[in-house]
C-alpha cells in the first residue's frame, strides 16, 4: 500500500476525511490543509475520479531537513524520480516556501529541478524539458522552518475543474468548495433544494451530481496519473465503468435555481447540461425581494455577494435585507444556509444562526451559517 494526501479547503477537511472512508479507503491521519489515506494506485485513480471536496490528489515522496542549497540537492538525489516520466517529457516544480532558512522560491524549485534533470541526464545522456503549464511530472514542494515535504501531483489540473463549467459570474464558487459546503448543511440528499442567487448555478448542479451520483470528474479529459509510467489503463477504465454503472438516470428530488441576470442564467443552464443534471434543476429569473417557495418544504443553500469583489458594500445591504425579509415572510418553516464573509453584510439579515462553519473562499474567510424559519 502507498500512502496519498488529499488537499482540500480549509474548513473542508472533515467532511472529506468521511468522503474518503465511503469511497473505501483507509485515512491514517489529517491536517488542517487535508487528509492523508493508505490505498493501492486504484484507490488512487477512485478518489480523483470520485471526491467532490479534495483539491488534489498528491503521492509524498520524500521529509527531509535542509538548510543550504547542497543539502537539497542531495536529498532530492536520495529519490528515483526517473521511474515516474521518459526523459523526453516534461515537468514542473511547484515549491511554497515560509519560515526557512531558503525562502526564494525560485532558486528553490532550479534547486530542485538541477537535481532531477541530472538523474535522468545520467542515466539516459538526455534531460526533460520544464513546462509549467501542462507538465507530465508535477512536483509538489512545501517547506516549513526548514522542514521540506515532497510529493507527486496525481492530478494534474486541480480537481475543482469538474470539465462542465464553461462560463461563470465575476466571482465564482469554486466546485469543491460548493459541494463541501453541501456536505456541511447535512442535506440528506431527498429535500429540495432552493438557491435564491445561483450564478453559474455551481451549488444546484453538485449537489444534482450527488443524487444522480455522477463521479465529479467523469467529464474530464486528463489526470495527472495518466502520464506516469505506472499508470495503469485497464484498472482505469475498470473505475470510470464502475462509476459510470452506478449512476442513477432518475430522481425524484427537485432543485431550483434562480437569479436577476438572464445572461447568468443561461450560463448557469448550458453547465448543468454539461454535467448531466438539467432534468433535475429549474431555473428561473426570480428577483430575491420577490421570490415564493417552489415547493412546502426544502432547504435554501445561497452565496450571496459580500463586496469583497463584486458590488458595492452600500448597495448590497438592501440586498441582504430583501433577503431577510423573504426569509422571514415567505419560507416560514424553511432552514436556509447562507455563506458570507462579510460580518456587516450578514449582519443586516438581523437573523440568529443555529450553525456556524468557518471556510475559506480562495482566500477570503467566510461563515457559513445556519438559520431556522421558526
Amino acid at each position: 500500500m502507498a500512502e496519498f494526501f488529499a488537499s482540500t479547503a480549509r474548513g473542508l477537511v472533515e467532511p472529506l476525511e468521511q468522503e474518503l472512508k465511503d469511497l473505501g479507503l483507509k485515512v491514517t491521519d489529517k491536517t488542517a490543509g487535508g487528509v492523508y489515506f493508505e490505498s493501492n494506485w486504484e484507490g488512487c485513480y477512485k478518489a480523483n475520479l470520485h471526491s467532490r471536496m479534495a483539491s488534489r490528489i498528491l503521492k509524498p515522496i520524500l521529509d527531509f531537513t535542509a538548510y543550504q542549497p547542497e543539502e537539497l540537492y542531495n536529498m532530492i538525489l536520495r529519490h528515483d524520480f526517473t521511474k515516474y516520466i521518459k526523459p523526453n517529457q516534461t515537468l514542473s516544480i511547484d515549491v511554497s516556501v515560509g519560515d526557512s532558512k531558503m525562502s526564494d522560491q525560485r532558486f528553490i524549485a532550479m534547486k530542485i529541478k538541477d537535481a532531477i534533470v541530472d538523474q535522468f541526464r545520467d542515466k539516459f545522456g538526455v534531460r526533460p524539458d520544464v513546462d509549467n503549464y501542462n507538465p507530465a511530472l508535477r512536483v509538489v514542494v512545501r517547506s516549513v522552518k526548514n522542514q521540506f515535504n515532497v510529493s507527486i501531483d496525481t492530478s494534474g489540473e486541480s480537481l475543482f475543474k469538474r470539465g462542465y463549467r464553461k462560463d461563470v459570474g465575476e466571482a465564482p464558487l469554486k466546485e469543491n468548495l460548493a459541494a463541501g459546503l453541501i456536505k456541511l448543511s447535512d442535506w440528506d440528499g431527498k429535500v429540495p433544494l432552493v438557491d435564491f442567487m445561483c450564478g453559474s448555478g455551481t451549488f444546484m448542479i453538485e449537489a444534482a451530481m450527488m443524487a444522480k451520483n455522477i463521479a465529479p470528474g467523469i467529464n474530464r479529459k486528463r489526470f495527472g496519473f495518466m502520464d506516469l509510467l505506472n499508470f495503469e489503463s485497464e484498472t482505469w477504465d475498470k473505475v470510470v465503468d464502475e462509476a459510470i454503472a452506478g449512476e442513477k438516470e432518475e430522481i425524484e428530488t427537485k432543485f431550483y435555481a434562480y437569479d436577476i441576470d438572464n445572461k447568468v442564467l443561461k450560463s448557469a443552464k448550458e453547465n448543468a447540461k454539461a454535467a448531466g443534471v438539467d432534468d433535475v434543476i429549474e431555473f428561473r429569473k426570480e428577483s430575491v425581494a420577490t421570490v415564493e417557495p417552489p415547493v412546502e418544504k426544502g432547504l435554501i443553500i445561497v452565496n450571496p455577494p459580500y463586496g469583497a469583489r463584486i458590488g458595492d458594500e452600500d448597495n448590497l445591504r438592501d440586498v441582504y435585507r430583501d433577503m431577510s425579509f423573504t426569509l422571514k415572510h415567505r419560507f416560514k418553516g424553511w432552514d436556509a444556509w447562507v455563506l458570507s464573509g462579510n460580518k456587516e453584510l450578514i449582519a443586516d439579515l438581523k437573523l440568529k444562526s443555529t450553525r456556524k462553519h468557518f471556510v475559506f473562499n480562495g482566500n477570503i474567510e467566510c461563515r457559513f451559517l445556519k438559520y431556522s424559519m421558526f
